[in-house]
């Protein structure tokens, strides 16, 4: 080897780290469905590539959900401020829920994606799960063992006894101000280890498309490329069009720059497929590139990431219809509202995990009397719908977040508009800046 080998190993590397992380994440990406197609199935030896990727974004999600919420519910005080932010976030989520599902029956509608197919039967799946009624989602909010919830990763339980005990040690005064610099503290760790993880996702991005693309080829997807055209389409339009106009008439805001900053959440999320594996990235974003207070975003993201599936809701629409149609079933304008109505409710109960759409999908074609045999045939592309969804329940948990911290004054417009080199002067100022805060409350306190 040259001995001026290394430095040019040095050099590329060093060039590599200074290409800003949304672009490393592309280059992943797109270097991945390159892999994956050459490969076809023996890409599968690149799976755990993203599976490690995967599995150090698992590790972070429930100690980052109930540090940040804690610190998120006792730097607010307010306790009537925490309700209304708490009022405004589930009114958006359902509201948008309601929207999404809306459209993907319109575009299910208009393009017809089962027209034709003439189906008669077909094999039920046989892995298919009930899914849960809104009623056990009510009952199982409140976890009988706060630390069971925790260790087998219930973030619903989890928010809920995080807000509870965050209200709890603000009911307590000077009693909980220990407690509440402690999980500052780890709040804060957390956030530093996040950044960490980040730094590996072009390459665990890199293992997941190379594997997605290998297992599901072209030959695969052909038969049903007209259900992916929709349910891609109808997200293109609910991201890009309805999500731009709330942000211009609600929040005053450009969409250009919401959609600048929030592409490496975006990114995770099309290639994880779980808007609760994403939720590192997306609190970063909101922080770090958005402008949003932390204090807002540690409270609406990790609700969003529980209760809001636009994505799935609007997956509901166009495959629920791709199953009436392709077995040649006509519903009623009746059975239109219950099938918004329930994917919209049944979303508070659905989990932000790969699959959990297909749990939802049940659920919706059991109420309109649809076959179930439905679900077999969407389930060998669920995976690639998935991607798409993904992205949409993540953007909209971002735009809530936005949305909500505007209204409340907790925006930094400033910061909002900046570009992404300024973004970043900004963070730095502000970390040194809660660092001295930290020192001086340490140098005060003993």
């Amino acid at each position: 080897m040259s001995k001026h080998a290394p430095s040019l190993l040095g050099r590329g590397w060093s060039r590599w780290m200074s290409v800003p992380l949304w672009l490393q994440i592309l280059i992943g990406m797109v270097l991945g469905i390159i892999a994956g197609v050459s490969l076809g199935q023996d890409a599968s030896y690149l799976k755990p590539i993203g599976t490690l990727f995967v599995n150090t974004i698992k590790m972070l999600i429930v100690p980052l959900v109930f540090c940040s919420l804690i610190v998120g519910v006792t730097s607010m005080q307010d306790t009537a401020k925490m309700g209304r932010i708490g009022f405004k976030s589930f009114a958006f989520y359902l509201g948008t829920t309601s929207i999404a599902i809306s459209i993907g029956l319109l575009v299910g509608h208009i393009m017809q994606p089962g027209a034709g197919l003439g189906l008669k039967g077909a094999e039920v799946a046989s892995d298919v799960v009930e899914a849960p009624t809104l009623m056990d989602t009510l009952i199982n909010i409140i976890p009988t063992n706060p630390v069971a919830a925790l260790a087998n990763g219930q973030i619903l339980q989890v928010i809920v006894f995080a807000v509870a005990l965050g209200i709890s040690l603000v009911l307590i005064g000077e009693r909980g101000k220990p407690a509440i610099r402690l999980f500052e503290s780890l709040a804060e760790a957390m956030f530093k280890l996040t950044d960490m993880v980040m730094k590996l996702a072009p390459y665990g991005v890199f293992g997941l498309m190379a594997w997605v693309a290998g297992e599901y080829g072209l030959d695969m997807l052909m038969p049903l490329i007209k259900v992916i055209i929709a349910v891609y389409l109808g997200c293109a339009l609910h991201v890009l069009g309805f999500y731009s106009i709330v942000l211009t008439v609600f929040g005053k805001l450009n969409p250009i720059q919401f959609f600048k900053g929030i592409g490496n959440a975006v990114a995770v999320a099309f290639t994880t497929s779980s808007s609760a594996g994403t939720l590192p990235a997306s609190m970063k974003c909101a922080s770090e590139n958005l402008g949003v207070n932390k204090k807002i975003s540690s409270f609406v993201l990790p609700l969003g990431t529980t209760i809001n599936m636009d994505g799935t809701a609007l997956y509901q629409g166009v495959t629920a219809l791709f199953v009436a149609q392709a077995f040649g079933i006509d519903l009623t304008w009746v059975e239109y509202i219950t099938i918004i109505l329930t994917a919209t409710l049944a979303s508070i109960g659905t989990a932000g995990v790969p699959g959990a759409g297909l749990v939802m999908l049940t659920l919706v074609l059991t109420t309109v009397g649809l076959p179930l045999e439905g679900v077999a045939i969407i389930a060998g592309i669920d995976r690639v719908l998935d991607m798409a969804r993904t992205v949409v329940n993540v953007s909209g948990d971002l735009v809530a977040t936005t949305i909500i911290a505007r209204s409340e004054n907790e925006l930094d417009i400033e910061h909002y508009n900046a570009d992404m080199e300024q973004s970043e002067i900004i963070v730095q100022h502000a970390e040194a800046d809660l660092h001295q805060k930290v020192a001086d409350n340490v140098k005060s306190s003993s």
